[in-house]
């Protein structure tokens, strides 16, 4: 697809040579992440968005393309192609503008337009576009056939000819298109008898909002309202400027001919123009609103991925629960399952030998920290734990699709033997240890970090979502000799089919002991071993480069490199002394170039590095319920989930509470991602609470100071935002001094 090099070029402002040299990896078999980070010479240094950009662009054109080829084949065999129309299909940047062209020659059902003419009333109507000073009554006279009774109904058909010229006409839709784009509203009003059962849609009963300012979580609540039965929706512009647009087209003055005219294109408008082009723009903006979800989507699940792991510790791990009690397993460093038991810490007859049975665990197993699911009864039972006193680390960790895992074909292979309480359990422990690892065996819509993730395409969310879980699992890496099969599935070159065949051959060697031996694997050759080698890491290898992302094909520019500096390879990783004095551009090579080097240089003092950080403890406020929710509270919570409105945080009860995009910084943002982050910890302040509907409504922007005015005339620096709870609350007197106190009394109160 060298072909579409040059547009590609040209849209993503990029040099075509860029876009030429993606594209010929793509046809090689290389992947994404390859590209992006060992051929940074060859592609100009492009990243992973670039190269998927490039990819998008490059099926986009290739549709076109084909739809072009098409089109032009129709209308040739139907004898109809000139030059001129050859002309304009090779001028069409966008499908919509090739099917404006094709739209005449467009093979259709039977129209109102076609009737006329099979009725003989072609003539008439050009007459009557002609415009000349003449009597149409009179003309239409002369149309009256067995077909046509009267002179009303001939003129009645050319009308219909005219209207279906006008809806056909290129230049009138895109003149309507661009009016469409630049003022039509959309706007949904309640149906009759819909206002009790559609209530949830209470803001959008009568509502107007032009589409080229509308955001794409409220598109998305109108479509839904609409699709199931609640609102009637219509997209359109003022229909006056509509119409003065169109005349503008084909009225010469005033005339009889000119009245026709007109009352065939208010009927073009209406029954044939408004209506297509309001599929079209609802279409449009679906698409829009869908990738824009998709896009929140994607982040969220990028950032979630990518949360902080413990690492390789003994966990105990508590899946809660009232009724039907707690289940406990323990885990060893690699998390594999050690031990499974149930204990009761609600009932108070049984709390005793729930107390023992802990300790017991703790001791027996060597415990290094506590993992409790945040579901139901989560924060019960993290006070149950607290109180035994035991000095060690209690995290509360996010359950969301641990229940979708342990009824999944994957966790019944993974523990055919064990139920689906002890798998859910076992996801619980795993996801604090090693998030990416433990996420990655489940479907990411079931994770729960959307925006109207069911109402947006489906195969297009799965595609993003596939490439973001691809992208996550390269960028940390993955050890070769402990990853799941599902996990190696995701790296680089492999997929389903050799990951299992990578686990197979694994288990029958016991371990790899390099990264060479990969080649002995069924099925995969050189061009797959190329494309993964440099994602898998092997700690235990002679080789040290294998625990490193250094590639294979670098490793005798590493062994230069020491060399030269008169070292080997194991003094050399680590030695910032001696790798800073290391010349990028003496081991530059032609498939090795300066920029994949100094990759190299920068991997070699900290090799195999997780970007992560280490998972951190978090403590919530003494609250358990939405009861103990008070307006004017300010309490510590955790982000879990993003979206274009608003972000919602965990306080530690049930209900996670809402901060609007407004609540979050004391500037203007249209994008809570500006600020916030999955997992970030935060202090917010209630706002609302609302009991019936489960609603709670927070502000962070409230517990911070009001930044001061700038006057320097300087722009200040963007601040990572931590939120760290302030020393001073002003509604709380008694922590201010006496000054202090005093001045707060009079903001409040005044004189």
């Amino acid at each position: 697809m060298t072909e579409f090099s040059q547009p590609i070029a040209l849209k993503l402002n990029i040099r075509t040579a860029q876009a030429e040299a993606v594209l010929n990896l793509f046809a090689e078999g290389a992947t994404v992440p390859f590209i992006a980070r060992y051929r940074k010479d060859v592609t100009g240094n492009l990243d992973e968005v670039q190269i998927l950009q490039i990819q998008d662009e490059a099926k986009f054109l290739k549709e076109f393309s084909e739809r072009k080829a098409v089109i032009e084949k129709t209308i040739t065999e139907q004898g109809k192609m000139t030059d001129a129309l050859q002309e304009k299909l090779n001028k069409a940047t966008t499908i919509a503008a090739l099917e404006d062209i094709y739209l005449p020659y467009k093979p259709k059902r039977k129209t109102k337009a076609l009737i006329a003419r099979e009725n003989g009333l072609e003539p008439l109507s050009l007459l009557i576009l002609e415009q000349r000073d003449i009597d149409v009554n009179t003309e239409a006279l002369s149309f009256i056939n067995d077909n046509i009774k009267t002179a009303d109904e001939a003129l009645q058909g050319a009308r219909d000819i005219i209207a279906e010229m006008v809806n056909e006409d290129a230049q009138v839709r895109a003149k309507m298109r661009k009016l469409f784009e630049d003022t039509a509203t959309l706007q949904s009003k309640v149906l009759a008898d819909k206002e009790t059962e559609g209530i949830k849609y209470k803001d959008y009963f009568d509502f107007s909002e032009p589409v080229s300012k509308i955001p794409s979580h409220r598109i998305l609540a109108v479509l839904r309202g609409f699709l199931e039965g609640f609102l009637r929706m219509s997209i359109a512009p003022v229909e006056e400027d509509a119409l003065e647009m169109i005349e503008q087209l084909y009225i010469k003055g005033m005339s009889a001919s000119g009245d026709q005219i007109r009352k065939a294109i208010k009927d073009a408008y209406r029954r044939l123009l408004q209506p297509s082009l309001e599929t079209e723009f609802r279409t449009a903006l679906k698409q829009k609103a869908d990738e824009d979800a998709i896009n929140v989507f994607a982040e969220n699940l990028r950032q979630l991925l990518l949360s902080s792991p413990l690492g390789s510790k003994r966990i105990l791990a508590i899946d809660p629960g009232y009724r039907t009690g707690c289940k406990v397993v323990c885990l060893d460093e690699k998390g594999e399952l050690k031990k499974t038991d149930l204990i009761f810490v609600h009932e108070a007859n049984r709390v005793y030998d729930a107390q023992y049975k802990i300790k017991e665990l703790v001791k027996q197993y060597n415990i290094e920290a506590f993992a409790i699911g945040d579901g139901t009864a989560g924060r019960e039972t993290e006070q149950f734990i607290k109180k035994l006193e035991l000095g060690l680390p209690i995290f509360l960790v996010n359950e969301d699709g641990a229940s979708v895992y342990s009824a999944s074909e994957i966790a019944r292979e993974e523990f055919p033997d064990q139920d689906i309480t002890v798998r859910g359990s076992v996801s619980i422990g795993r996801r604090l240890m090693d998030p990416l690892a433990e996420l990655v065996k489940i479907d990411p819509k079931s994770i729960g970090v959307g925006q109207y993730q069911h109402d947006v395409n489906q195969s297009r969310l799965k595609e993003k979502l596939d490439q973001t879980v691809v992208s996550c699992v390269n960028a940390v890496g993955v050890n070769l000799n402990t990853a799941s099969k599902h996990l190696l599935s995701y790296v680089s070159g492999i997929g389903t089919t050799l990951a299992d065949n990578i686990v197979k051959h694994r288990n029958e060697i016991g371990k790899f002991s390099n990264r060479k031996e990969l080649l002995k694997v069924a099925r995969l050759g050189g061009k797959a071993f190329e494309q993964c080698a440099g994602f898998l890491r092997i700690k235990e290898s002679i080789n040290p480069l294998d625990s490193s992302a250094v590639h294979p094909e670098a490793y005798s520019i590493v062994e230069k490199m020491a060399a030269d500096v008169n070292t080997n390879v194991q003094s050399l990783i680590g030695n910032e002394v001696l790798i800073k004095n290391i010349d990028a551009k003496k081991y530059a090579t032609e498939q090795i170039g300066e920029l994949t080097i100094k990759d190299i240089l920068n991997e070699l003092k900290k090799p195999g590095l997780d970007p992560r950080s280490e998972a951190q403890q978090f403590e919530f406020a003494n609250i358990y319920k939405i009861e103990d929710v008070k307006i004017g509270m300010i309490i510590p919570g955790v982000v879990t989930n993003i979206t274009r409105f608003g972000a919602f945080i965990d306080i530690g009860v049930k209900q996670d509470g809402l901060v609007h995009v407004s609540e979050i910084a004391h500037k203007y943002i249209t994008d809570p991602n500006e600020i916030l982050k999955l997992n970030d910890k935060v202090q917010v302040k209630v706002l609302e609470v609302d009991i019936p509907r489960k609603r709670i409504a927070l502000s962070i922007k409230q517990t911070q100071e009001i930044p001061a005015k700038n006057t320097s005339g300087f722009k200040p620096q963007n601040i990572s935002n931590k939120f760290q709870p302030k020393a001073k609350q002003p509604e709380d007197l008694s922590t201010l001094n006496v000054n202090d106190a005093l001045n707060a009394l009079k903001k409040k109160f005044g004189k």
